[in-house]
């Protein structure tokens, strides 16, 4: 891929004039297809006009990675869209890009689009959309609303009247830092929820480097000094453009805060559980000459600016975070796992759990939260930063009240079932040097 260093990060010359991902909707009974919707809108349809200079024909590669979810009773189902083509450099395609990064309704007799909301404008931090939609009621001021939550790579919890798609909390559009990259036209505005907050780390500043010891603090200064650092949104630089400084550090990065592991509701309290990690990248844009491909592509991204293998910026690198959505308010965050805590860097110092930067999902229950710590086969994920713990959480305080060792790292989301008056617990394992395997835990 041109324009690319060490494997990292999508130049967009791979991916450029690559089919649309469409929806599709098919008869179950038939196997007929009945509609097709449009990720990527054609000329004359609802937002082609944010894709300017031509990009439609050639801005493939956006679609739905994870899962959709459906309201029966309304006939609607949600659908989360990644982000678009060469997600860092877009000056090929000016606009807010519809419908990349967006949730769109769309009637599933028909496929037509009831309404949409697009999280990022004309992304170029790839922050796909690409975690399940939750649906749930919840109460809001002595209103029940039938919402949908849906959780983006920005670590904000957008969440909607899922018939209307109103915002049940005020979203602001916001100024937020401009490309400098000759030919970039970036959105001079971003959506930021006012409800709930950020369930994870959003930007960074040289106060947020770690400082475990002065001699790590030291060593974190002068790395960050060789970064571009600033809130979310910040745009990548164009490489040699600023003096001193490699690329821009991002948080959170390319794989997100959230990702398709994000979320557990809990109907009863209307509690939403944001499972989420911190995984900075750094990037920075490098001038291609070849012809025929894109004006940048990307250089940096997986380098995540560490210390010996520590990440630059402070713990918890994966939490918890429990939402009272009746109130738009966090409850509590707790990290889970010790994370690197044995780093000989680390040696001596007492520290509480640092949290693994990993991929687990939940499963809640009646009273508890059950989790475990990801593997280290969820690609995009540090090889250090799993384990084989699998804990339950009192759900109501985040207290840990059991834990056991599994035969490997956790790669899917936990299942509960009853048989025969006994309750059970069943979680997928796996690893890089582990087979992959299904392990059923019997509760007393």
């Amino acid at each position: 891929m041109a324009g690319t260093v060490d494997g990292a990060g999508d130049g967009g010359t791979e991916w450029r004039g690559s089919v649309r991902e469409d929806v599709r909707g098919f008869d179950a009974r038939t196997g007929r297809l009945v509609w097709t919707f449009h990720v990527i809108p054609k000329e004359g349809e609802f937002g082609a006009d944010t894709w300017g200079g031509g990009s439609l024909a050639e801005s493939g590669d956006l679609g739905s990675w994870c899962c959709l979810s459906a309201d029966d009773g309304l006939g609607y189902v949600y659908v989360p869209l990644s982000a678009p083509t060469s997600a860092y450099y877009g000056g090929h395609r000016p606009g807010d890009n519809l419908f990349s990064n967006s949730l769109v309704a769309l009637d599933a007799a028909t496929g037509e689009r009831v309404w949409h909301y697009q999280m990022v404008h004309h992304d170029i931090w790839e922050y796909d959309t690409v975690g399940p939609p939750v649906l749930g009621r919840i109460h809001v001021d002595g209103r029940a609303i039938d919402a949908v939550m849906q959780a983006s790579k920005t670590a904000f919890l957008y969440t909607f009247d899922r018939r209307t798609g109103e915002p049940v909390w005020p979203i602001e559009e916001v100024e937020v830092p401009q490309s400098e990259v000759p030919g970039e036209a970036t959105s001079p505005t971003q959506p930021i929820q006012s409800r709930p907050t950020a369930f994870d780390r959003q930007g960074v500043t040289p106060e947020d480097v770690i400082d475990f010891t002065p001699e790590i603090r030291e060593r974190a200064l002068a790395l960050a000094d060789s970064l571009v650092m600033g809130p979310l949104f910040t745009p990548p630089i164009r490489k040699g453009t600023v003096e001193g400084k490699i690329g821009t550090y991002v948080i959170p990065g390319a794989w997100g805060a959230g990702n398709w592991n994000t979320g557990a509701f809990d109907p009863e309290s209307g509690v939403y559980y944001a499972v989420s990690h911190t995984l900075p990248n750094v990037w920075s844009l490098s001038e291609i000459t070849e012809p025929d491909e894109m004006e940048y592509g990307t250089q940096g991204g997986w380098p995540r600016a560490e210390i010996d293998g520590l990440p630059l910026v402070k713990p918890p690198w994966g939490r918890i975070t429990a939402i009272d959505m009746n109130r738009g308010e966090h409850l509590w965050m707790a990290a889970n796992g010790d994370g690197p805590n044995d780093h000989p860097l680390l040696e001596g110092l007492d520290l509480p759990p640092l949290g693994h930067a990993n991929r687990p999902a939940p499963l809640v229950t009646g009273s508890l939260l059950f989790i475990g710590e990801g593997s280290d086969a969820v690609i995009g994920t540090p090889g250090t930063h799993w384990g084989t713990t699998f804990r339950a959480y009192d759900k109501a305080t985040g207290d840990v009240v059991w834990e056991t060792e599994l035969p490997s790292g956790t790669t899917g989301g936990p299942m509960t079932y009853l048989h025969e008056g006994k309750q059970y617990i069943v979680v997928a394992v796996g690893g890089s040097e582990h087979p992959a395997e299904y392990v059923a835990l019997g509760l007393p």
